[in-house]
């Protein structure tokens, strides 16, 4: 059965996991896998939501679609080496290596982005490029197996996106209509060049210093 690999980590963002989660797992005959260096229940940002593990990277040697979240967890990527190391493995298996936000960090870390085009939150923009990897200002970026997704809200966009590469465009469409992914948010500042430069060197303070996003 082809298997969907998810990694946890201590401070991943939620969104990151459960939105392209409840896209991916309507794929046929997918199972979902989360891994963890310590099996049981990781919690993600600020401590307030966690998800079971049920593997640790010793236990899964092969996947077809791996999907790396992102969030505070991810800038600490030298602690996790264990993780990258088992990304930089993984990735040589897989039909697909996907991130989103911060996750590209961790793919970074691993190798996989080096000369690459690829995307992130855009507060992380010189951490990505500090890999070798080519930043892109989209929401999604596909090269090759590596699909990037960029800030936490993006990751259903990927999903879908590969979604319909895996099953075609119509299925993608129907997964999209049964979640009801009809975005219509209440201001048009969900990325940097909308927001405007001021908005955007504001923000981080706004939310109380920005490390809850990246």
């Amino acid at each position: 059965m082809p298997r969907i690999a998810i990694p946890l980590f201590p401070g991943f963002m939620p969104l990151d996991v459960v939105g392209p989660y409840d896209v991916l797992r309507f794929l046929p005959d997918h199972e979902v896998v989360f891994v963890a260096s310590d099996p049981g229940v990781i919690n993600g940002a600020d401590g307030g939501f966690g998800l079971q593990a049920q593997a640790t990277p010793a236990d899964i040697d092969t996947c077809d679609i791996l999907l790396v979240p992102g969030g505070r967890g991810t800038r600490d990527h030298a602690a996790r080496k264990d993780l990258t190391d088992w990304i930089a493995r993984i990735h040589q298996t897989t039909t697909w290596t996907t991130s989103v936000c911060t996750g590209s960090l961790l793919l970074g870390a691993a190798g996989i982005l080096t000369d690459t085009d690829a995307t992130t939150h855009w507060n992380a923009i010189p951490a990505l490029e500090s890999f070798g990897a080519h930043y892109t200002p989209e929401r999604v970026v596909r090269r090759g197996k590596v699909v990037t997704a960029a800030g936490v809200s993006s990751g259903i966009d990927m999903a879908l996106t590969l979604a319909g590469l895996i099953e075609g465009d119509e299925f993608a469409q129907a997964v999209q209509l049964w979640i009801e992914y009809d975005p219509q948010p209440p201001h048009d500042t969900g990325s940097v060049a909308k927001a405007g430069a001021d908005l955007t060197a504001r923000t981080p303070g706004l939310i109380g210093g920005g490390g809850r996003r990246g």
